[in-house]
């Protein structure tokens, strides 16, 4: 007999803050390794953002303060771009953040084995399954991406102004800060989702009469 229980989306969500409630270090991990990747993510773009705003001043001194701070200025552009260092460092915290989120998901799933089993006994959907991992995924990348955008970005502002003293203020662009932000958030998001991808067609694809059989 083909199983047709289907939660609304509204039950899912409440189920999935629920599990982060009664996993919540487990939950704390993940969210705290997207905020340090996030959080880094942003100190390097709004630090760009910041040196760029200076340099629009047409300031020469300004100018030879931020070569002396180690800011890349392309000649032809005059545009401050990040290094290749900076993009590797950039890409590495990234990819290891990804890849413990895959290890913190995929333990959390060996430990929800019963709880997958009774869902899928019950009728739930293989959709339903990957729907629930990946609502809480949504949840820790939006906190954890959230609260990562803000510290790298005061870092970034709290550095500019120690470096540059009080006259930088008057140059931050402060929209493309904003964007900053809102893109860092997005990164958050998607590593979050992405971190849980693997796990979630693992735990979907389970068999309940396995699943059931494990001792806890």
């Amino acid at each position: 007999m083909r199983r047709l229980v289907e939660l609304p989306l509204s039950k899912s969500f409440k189920m999935a803050f629920q599990s982060i409630r009664v996993r919540f270090f487990r939950s704390m991990v993940t969210t705290v390794s997207l905020v340090l990747a996030v959080s880094f993510f942003t100190f390097i773009q709004a630090s760009n953002d910041t040196a760029e705003g200076l340099l629009s001043s047409n300031d020469q001194t300004v100018l030879l303060e931020l070569v002396k701070a180690g800011y890349d200025i392309t000649p032809e552009s005059g545009s401050i771009e990040s290094s290749a260092k900076q993009r590797w460092i950039l890409f590495l915290s990234l990819l290891v953040c990804v890849v413990g989120i895959i290890n913190a998901q995929l333990m959390s799933v060996t430990e929800r084995f019963r709880e997958i089993g009774t869902l899928k006994c019950l009728g739930a959907l293989d959709r339903f399954i990957v729907r629930l991992f990946l609502i809480e995924a949504a949840m820790q990348g939006i906190t954890g991406g959230l609260v990562g955008a803000f510290l790298g970005s005061c870092v970034a502002l709290g550095s500019c102004l120690a470096t540059f003293g009080g006259k930088a203020f008057f140059f931050i662009p402060w929209g493309q800060l904003l964007v900053t932000i809102a893109v860092a958030t997005g990164t958050g998001t998607l590593l979050s989702l992405l971190g849980v991808l693997y796990p979630a067609f693992i735990a979907a694809r389970m068999q309940p009469v396995e699943a059931m059989r494990v001792d806890q």
